[in-house]
């Protein structure tokens, strides 16, 4: 012990005499905390600030290693003091043992040093866990410590030691995503940066750092680290030599390799189940949504039917942090990134509360496509592409609903919020009910399972809705339909209907219901339901009934775009493919085949010609209820043949600006009321102080000129600034 002690203050001193070592362990990292502070723009704070704290420590930890032990323990072997050691007489594991000591606390005042400054120049709030954080760093910095000692082991010259401390030094930093994040890389370089020990030690501290994450959340990258370290400081203590002219052959630099054989066994797992690459994803969009920047200069539309004429609103953190009237502060002293929007409108994030996100809304040629496109996923990034920021589905599966609102909520692949119904409530025989009706045995119970509920019971029917509500589903959907002739349903019983909404309420799920008369829509009305979904396209529905519906606040969806989309559909027309924004975000693979598809329809005019009366009745019903004060929520039913994911909310409003409807009143239905509806209207659809920033900006005035809404020029989704032609670009946003 009275020898490593000695050793250890002998390093400490010799080593504060060495330039090079002084260089590398506290000039280096702090030219590179200058540089990322100020190419990430650190002083906007949040997040930037803290991947530069964690990128600027990690090539500390590696300059350490490497630069510290690789080179200064043959430098002294060269200078033969290692040779005065050996006469003493010492083995090597107290010299190794000083050398492992050394490094670690010529490294804690750099660590110091760095928060230090993070938090006196760039107010980086410090970490949640620092202790996580600090012990998570000692095992990084013994680990390539250890590595480093090796690489002093092999070396037969002080050149060769250079060689292979460049050798590890400059791939470890490259691929680990210590100096750019590994997520904008091609692909298989993030395949190959699962073997790189480094990159554990990059995810693993900003895990902790920026998420408050555990080291027991990190353990396999700890303990990949803490075996490299005794395999390391084993293999160094079994080659270690005294004197220069003892040489080792070639091929002991093999055993390089061999300490890294901890992580070949990791990448391989990871290879497997690419966590790494998802939990980078995730750090990754959480950088994104922390940013900060000003929209100046642009008329803004609240959402609850206030228009500024001229103001600029201030992101920061995800949110909204402030909404300027007239000229806001320059943009500099809020620390904060302007963005000039002169000319342009911004409006909370459109919001579609009606979607079946598991259909394509058109037809592939191959039906092996269906799989490829990940149509789920895709449809959520035509979403977001097309400036809507939210949506719920009002019946699709449920488990593969439960699990894509996770992906998209967890930030593994970038997409409109997503909220889910689950299975529809429905009879025997009901609507919902024929979809499968092709398949048989056990494949037709599970499918049935994961897509409606048929109460036989009060008791059943309460049961069921409490389920749902403990699977997670963010609403309730039902069924009140009989049909038409020539496509009639069972009805669901009204006492049945009525314990699913009872239930609904109790459980404070948010209950909306398809029907298709003026009778059903009054059944629900009178069950108390949140809204109402198509209303009917079949009678006109009483003005009393909407006094009702106003009175009580129940909103109305008149899903006009699935009616436009069944008439073109009956008539072979394909006018619906040729707008702008559908050929912009629809996959141009659906697009070919859903023409091909239309060529091959034999036009029916009787059933045009009874769909377009139907339109016209909806059309009806919708402007009548408007002008009884009902609340009004966009719905565009989309997944239904020509009805696409993502553009086919900019045809409903302008569907009902045609209908008579005023632009503003639209847009106030696609935000506000929609947030309402969803019961999140206290966090988003409206631009305020304190809600999340989800934001759409475009060129015009969309509440003059409804076709303004597409002409999209910005899509901010919980804070970050979306690269729109990235959505659907595999290697940077992978649906799969």
């Amino acid at each position: 012990m009275k020898a490593y002690l000695a050793l250890t203050q002998n390093e400490l001193r010799l080593a504060f005499r060495d330039k090079q070592v002084l260089f590398f362990n506290y000039l280096f990292p702090l030219i590179f905390f200058f540089f990322f502070a100020t190419i990430l723009k650190a002083e906007r704070g949040g997040a930037m600030i803290t991947m530069v704290v964690t990128n600027v420590l990690v090539i500390g930890v590696l300059g350490n290693g490497f630069f510290g032990a690789g080179i200064r323990a043959v430098v002294e072997r060269e200078q033969n003091i290692l040779r005065r050691f050996k006469v003493a007489p010492i083995s090597p594991i107290p010299i190794l043992g000083a050398s492992l000591t050394t490094g670690l606390l010529l490294f804690i005042p750099s660590i110091l040093l760095t928060f230090t400054l993070a938090r006196t120049l760039y107010g980086m709030t410090m970490p949640a866990r620092p202790i996580s954080a600090l012990v998570f760093l000692t095992i990084g910095a013994v680990a390539f410590r250890s590595i480093g000692l090796i690489v002093a082991a092999v070396s037969n010259s002080v050149g060769e030691s250079n060689l292979l401390v460049q050798c590890l030094y400059m791939p470890m930093m490259f691929l680990s995503g210590a100096m750019f994040p590994s997520t904008i890389m091609p692909r298989w370089a993030q395949t190959v940066s699962q073997f790189v020990p480094s990159s554990y030690l990059v995810s693993g501290l900003q895990g902790i750092v920026t998420q408050g994450e555990t080291l027991a959340a990190n353990w396999k990258s700890a303990f990949a680290l803490i075996v490299t370290f005794a395999i390391g400081l084993f293999v160094a203590s079994r080659l270690f030599r005294w004197e220069k002219e003892e040489k080792l052959k070639p091929a002991a630099k093999l055993w390089v390799a061999g300490v890294l054989v901890p992580f070949v066994a990791l990448g391989i797992y990871q290879f497997r189940t690419d966590e790494q690459v998802v939990k980078n994803r995730k750090l990754w969009r959480e950088l994104q949504r922390d940013d900060s920047f000003l929209i100046r200069n642009a008329r803004i539309f609240v959402g609850d039917g206030r228009i500024i004429e001229s103001g600029a609103v201030l992101v920061r953190h995800g949110r909204i942090e402030q909404l300027f009237e007239g000229t806001a502060p320059d943009a500099a002293s809020l620390k904060a990134e302007p963005v000039e929007a002169s000319g342009k409108t911004i409006l909370p994030g459109l919001i579609d509360v009606h979607v079946h996100i598991g259909a394509p809304g058109g037809f592939y040629d191959d039906f092996k496509d269906v799989a490829a496109e990940h149509v789920s996923e895709r449809a959520l990034a035509q979403y977001l592409y097309s400036g809507v920021t939210t949506v719920k589905s009002t019946g699709d599966q449920l488990d593969s609903s439960i699990e894509l609102r996770k992906r998209v909520s967890d930030g593994v692949f970038l997409g409109s919020e997503f909220l889910t119904s689950g299975p529809l409530f429905t009879t025997e025989g009901g609507h919902g009910t024929e979809y499968f009706s092709w398949l048989a045995g056990p494949q037709k119970a599970q499918a049935l399972e994961q897509f409606v509920r048929v109460p036989k019971s009060v008791g059943e029917a309460h049961q069921q809705v409490r389920d749902l509500h403990d699977k997670g589903v963010d609403a309730i959907k039902a069924v009140l339909e009989s049909g038409r002739s020539g496509r009639l349903f069972e009805r669901m019983d009204t006492a049945l209907f009525g314990a699913v909404v009872d239930e609904a309420k109790a459980q404070h799920l948010p209950i909306a219901v398809h029907t298709g008369s003026a009778r059903d829509v009054e059944d629900a009305v009178n069950a108390g339901v949140n809204g109402i979904e198509h209303g009917s396209f079949s009678d006109v529905i009483p003005d009393e009934l909407f006094a009702k519906m106003a009175a009580a606040g129940i909103t109305y969806d008149p899903t006009l775009s699935v009616l436009e989309a069944f008439r073109d559909l009956s008539a072979g027309k394909a006018d619906l493919l040729a707008r702008s924004l559908v050929q912009q975000a629809v996959s141009q693979k659906l697009l070919t085949g859903t023409r091909n598809a239309l060529k091959k329809e034999t036009p029916n005019p009787q059933q045009t010609t009874g769909i377009s009366g139907a339109l016209g009745v909806a059309r009806n019903n919708l402007l009548r209820a408007w002008k009884a004060g009902v609340p009004l929520v966009t719905g565009s039913d989309a997944g239904n043949m020509l009805v696409f994911h993502g553009p086919t909310v900019h045809r409903e409003m302008q569907l009902w600006v045609e209908a008579g409807i005023p632009p503003a009143v639209a847009l106030q239905a696609a935000t506000y009321n929609a947030a309402k509806l969803l019961g999140a209207e206290n966090r988003i659809g409206l631009i305020k102080v304190g809600h999340t920033a989800n934001l759409l900006v475009v060129d015009g005035d969309p509440t003059k000129d409804i076709a303004a809404a597409e002409r999209i020029s910005v899509v901010v989704i919980k804070g970050e600034r979306v690269r729109r032609a990235d959505l659907f670009d595999g290697s940077k946003n992978p649906l799969q």
